[in-house]
């Protein structure tokens, strides 16, 4: 099986390609920004018929769309979020047609969980900001395409090699670069997330990638559980041996910062992939803490 993943060299993208080239029969090719990509793929800037070029050449039997953009202003936002997944589906109506289309939306989508209930996939979409606004664009453009598609709609993700865009990763680069009584500052941490292993979220892609009959529209990738945002903090301040104190005066997500509470149902997901979480929360941390100071981490473990 011949599959192209866009965005491997991002924290998703980068755990959905290790688990991808695992896979029996699988070839696998990075499109990315990169010179050492196997094809120079920038969803923001390509133009529709290059990338359809691009793709005959390639022959996929499914692409993995993992690029995404987190911040840099709206511009390359949308450039990223809304304008990549048109020109992905233009391009594939055009060259690949038959490619199945994994494509990873965000739960930033939806806003915030409405009457304290865990969100599903025919939940309203309400994004509160211009990232949620963008991700939800692409998201329309590969359900209305009339592809072979699938969007996975990831919540809160993390481990081993989060990222410092999001809080875990902050936190565990401040934790590794704090004194053992000093000070961390950081954003509120009231809220509560649902948190789902990277190493999941890449299980989930390849089933979907590799699932033999058509796939719902739109599928939860979670944990089904809501988590205090604190318990991050705590667990890797524990970890980190840290006994300081963290200060919540400090700059918070732009993603999603007016939703209190957000969880996922994923019981269609687990339906439809033969899929659920493998990771706790605990081995999320440990193995995060392990891959911040350096320590070796079973990627596949």
């Amino acid at each position: 099986m011949r599959i192209l993943v866009l965005g491997a060299n991002g924290f998703l993208g980068e755990h959905a390609a290790r688990h991808l080239r695992a896979l029996p029969g699988a070839q696998v090719f990075i499109g990315g920004r990169s010179s050492t990509s196997d094809a120079r793929i920038d969803l923001a800037t390509i133009a529709p018929d290059q990338l359809a070029d691009t793709l005959a050449a390639l022959r996929p039997d499914a692409v993995v769309n993992c690029a995404g953009a987190v911040g840099g202003g709206p511009l390359a936002l949308a450039g990223t979020n809304a304008r990549g997944p048109a020109v992905l589906c233009a391009a594939l109506t055009e060259a690949a047609p038959k490619a199945r289309l994994v494509h990873l939306g965000s739960a930033a989508e939806y806003g915030t969980s409405g009457d304290g209930l865990a969100l599903t996939e025919s939940s309203p979409t309400c994004p509160f900001g211009v990232y949620g606004a963008t991700k939800l664009a692409g998201t329309l453009t590969v359900t209305s395409a009339g592809l072979d598609a699938v969007v996975l709609r990831v919540f809160n993700p993390i481990g081993p090699g989060s990222p410092a865009s999001s809080l875990p990763g902050r936190l565990a680069a401040l934790l590794h670069d704090a004194e053992p009584e000093g000070v961390v500052r950081v954003g509120a941490l009231s809220a509560y997330r649902d948190y789902i292993d990277a190493r999941d979220v890449a299980l989930a892609i390849g089933r979907a990638t590799t699932a033999s009959g058509p796939l719902p529209p739109v599928l939860n990738l979670g944990s089904g559980t809501a988590r205090p945002v604190r318990t991050v903090a705590s667990g890797l301040a524990e970890r980190a041996g840290f006994r300081g104190r963290i200060d919540e005066s400090g700059a918070g997500s732009g993603r999603s910062p007016a939703a209190s509470r957000a969880w996922a149902d994923i019981s269609a997901t687990t339906a439809a992939l033969e899929w659920e979480p493998r990771y706790s929360f605990d081995q999320s941390l440990t193995d995060l803490w392990a891959a911040t100071t350096g320590q070796p981490v079973d990627a596949l473990r």
